[in-house]
């Protein structure tokens, strides 16, 4: 479908399970793009489902038309002792690669720290990809800063 094929104006809701098909292929995408994750339909339904069935684990709000959802954005809920208070690491922020650059990315992001302002969590934590520079420049503009911290990983196998 293309940008032009959009008939209703995008709207940005709450993901529900109905959603669950189309925020997989999302993943998928994103997932495809990235160096240090591999796309696994199962892996990534299972994951999605577990925050839109558990709404204190976290958020995912999409930016959706009558025909269909162009973009997703993922917010885990945490507790920072640091801030003294509870903070939101964004996991995902993915729009369908048909629609990219018409500032949809944009205002999902704005979105998410409204809501995350809202609600007084008291920061918002996101990985892109170190050799993303066009990524990193998007954050930038929207107000996230490079931290001095660098994420580590210890990752246990399915069992």
């Amino acid at each position: 479908m293309s940008a032009k094929a959009i008939a209703t104006e995008p709207r940005i809701e709450p993901a529900t399970l109905e959603d669950l098909p189309q925020l997989v292929e999302l993943l998928v995408a994103l997932f495809s793009l990235e160096e240090e994750f591999a796309p696994d339909r199962q892996k990534q339904e299972h994951g999605l489902r577990l925050i839109l069935e558990q709404p204190s684990k976290g958020r995912i709000f999409v930016l959706r038309t009558d025909q269909m959802i162009l973009g997703m954005v993922n917010l885990l809920f945490t507790i920072s002792t640091a801030e003294g208070g509870i903070a939101i690491l964004m996991e995902d922020l993915i729009i369908h690669p048909q629609h990219r650059r018409q500032g949809f990315g944009g205002r999902l992001l704005r979105h998410a720290v409204a809501y995350a302002k809202r609600k007084g969590f008291k920061r918002i934590t996101l990985l892109t990809d170190k050799i993303s520079a066009e990524s990193q420049a998007f954050f930038q503009e929207h107000g996230f800063k490079f931290s001095s911290m660098i994420p580590m990983r210890c990752v246990f196998a399915d069992m």
